[in-house]
């Protein structure tokens, strides 16, 4: 698991959103083991205090849950975790939308660009 943190928010909302990650990417499934505190912050560089709150945070959110004799586990909740992949791509699509129009793209070119990559992919 890659942790790249950066300065420009605070610690626990990028672990938050790394675990989100990994939750909608599959990484961590419906219904897994969430590892323990400690090694998910050992793994990420970062206090275990700031871990915790980025894992309480994420059961408040209803991403995860406790389980007091076994520890932490993904929700198993498949459209939760569908619905947030949603939110997160639409997000990042409009964010990546505004970016190319403030160079001066429209639609047409924009498209013209994402075709011209994935064809370049594919090769």
């Amino acid at each position: 698991m890659q942790w790249t943190l950066r300065g420009d928010r605070p610690i626990y909302q990028q672990l938050m959103e790394r675990l989100t990650e990994q939750i909608v990417s599959g990484q961590l499934g419906a219904g897994a083991k969430v590892p323990p505190v400690r090694e998910l912050a050992a793994e990420a560089g970062v206090n275990p205090n700031t871990m915790q709150r980025a894992l309480a945070d994420l059961e408040r959110e209803g991403l995860m849950y406790t389980n007091r004799t076994s520890g932490r586990y993904v929700t198993e909740d498949r459209k939760m975790i569908a619905a947030i992949r949603e939110k997160i791509a639409g997000d990042r699509i409009t964010e990546f939308l505004a970016g190319m129009n403030q160079l001066g793209f429209t639609e047409q070119e924009i498209v013209a660009l994402l075709e011209k990559r994935q064809k370049e992919g594919e090769r």
